[in-house]
């Protein structure tokens, strides 16, 4: 064989065997609120899912025999559902995301309208229980069921404060689906509701003149929720105003969060939400906090950031189990072997599988703000002792 000829074969074959090892690009997809009101939480859902993405790309990613490396596509939809559905839609298209993940309520029934026809896996950042009772079989909501804290955080305001409460959370779906769930309850252990006015969290800085009117009505206990920020300035002018009593905090809002934005826990005294991350001392959620802080200095991981770091490394792990990065329905069918097999240290809110509609099941903790610490109480615990 001539030299010419030998270099050009041995350059064809060094050539397929760089097509043989060559990486694919595996997309999962994110449509949520990255501007307006609530972009710290969407920003924060997004940071989660990029850590899990950074983590998995360090080492070698094979599924199916095909090497990958896993992208993270975000769209802006600023809390919009009818946003989120096209950029879903785009995600699906442009993009070929088998998996698209969602934070909030609205935008999640918005895709659920479509999702199954177009075989895209709806992974699903809300504790809202509707999110899988429709009976949606590409659908995996990531965090546990929000009705479960709603007998917790009654006895604890109801035992330190009173019961008379006003409902004054944000007026999104999510926040009017936690109204809804929490208002008979509230009542049918002997409490009162004595003033309801929803507000509009994400478009507005100034609550005073909503808070105004509820206090009126002279409430031991303010229900209040959304995003972080804005439900922070809710509690600030409430003090500002003059109330003295307790806050119950929907579990989108975050205590720590919140502390930031009022200057300590001191203004958040006598509340109740959902535990921190940071404050959780069992040794996974204390490593992934060391982590997190590492990559990120200055900054703390939220229940979001933590959730869909797990909610990422699941659903590559289901697509390794099922064999595929296309196949949205073999991937859903792996959904809770994989959540069940993650290591712990990928696994920091300790997710023990789905249940039979496809929400995660895990034994969450409480917040309770008492002398300016949160204690923490594990929510099956209490829900047993209701």
């Amino acid at each position: 064989m001539k030299p010419q000829i030998r270099i050009t074969v041995l350059a064809a074959a060094l050539a397929l065997a760089g097509v043989a090892h060559a990486q694919e690009v595996l997309k999962i997809g994110f449509s949520g609120p990255l501007s307006g009101g609530a972009a710290l939480y969407g920003k924060n859902v997004l940071s989660g899912m990029q850590m899990a993405a950074a983590e998995i790309n360090a080492k070698p990613l094979e599924i199916g025999g095909k090497r990958y490396k896993l992208e993270i596509v975000a769209l802006d939809d600023k809390y919009n559902p009818s946003e989120t559905g096209i950029n879903v839609q785009r995600l699906v298209q442009q993009h070929k995301t088998a998996a698209v993940l969602v934070p909030h309520s609205g935008g999640i029934f918005a895709v659920q309208a479509f999702n199954e026809k177009s075989k895209v896996l709806l992974l699903a950042y809300t504790s809202l229980p509707q999110a899988t009772e429709r009976g949606n079989t590409l659908t995996v909501r990531i965090p546990p069921d929000f009705t479960g804290y709603i007998a917790p955080f009654t006895k604890a305001m109801m035992t330190l404060h009173g019961k008379n409460v006003a409902l004054a959370a944000a007026d999104h779906d999510y926040a009017k689906a936690w109204a809804a769930a929490f208002k008979p309850a509230w009542e049918a252990a002997g409490g009162k509701v004595v003033a309801e006015n929803p507000m509009s969290y994400n478009k507005a800085t100034d609550f005073y003149s909503g808070v105004s009117r509820v206090l009126q009505s002279k409430p031991d206990v303010l229900f209040i929720g959304g995003a972080s920020e804005p439900t922070a300035l809710v509690a600030k002018q409430a003090r500002e105003l003059g109330f003295k009593g307790g806050f119950i905090i929907i579990d989108q809002a975050k205590i720590d969060e919140m502390a930031k934005v009022v200057g300590g826990l001191g203004a958040l005294e006598g509340s109740v939400g959902v535990m921190p991350v940071t404050g959780d001392d069992r040794p996974e959620p204390a490593a992934f906090t060391a982590r997190y802080r590492k990559l990120n200095p200055g900054k703390d991981p939220s229940s979001e950031i933590s959730l869909n770091y797990s909610a990422v490394h699941a659903t590559v792990a289901a697509m390794k189990l099922a064999g595929t990065v296309t196949d949205a329905v073999a991937i859903r069918a792996k959904m809770d072997q994989a959540f069940r097999t993650l290591p712990p240290a990928l696994n920091p809110n300790d997710i023990e599988g789905l249940d039979s509609k496809g929400g995660t099941v895990a034994n969450t903790i409480i917040g309770v703000v008492e002398k300016g610490k949160i204690k923490g109480q594990f929510l099956r615990a209490l829900n047993a002792g209701k």
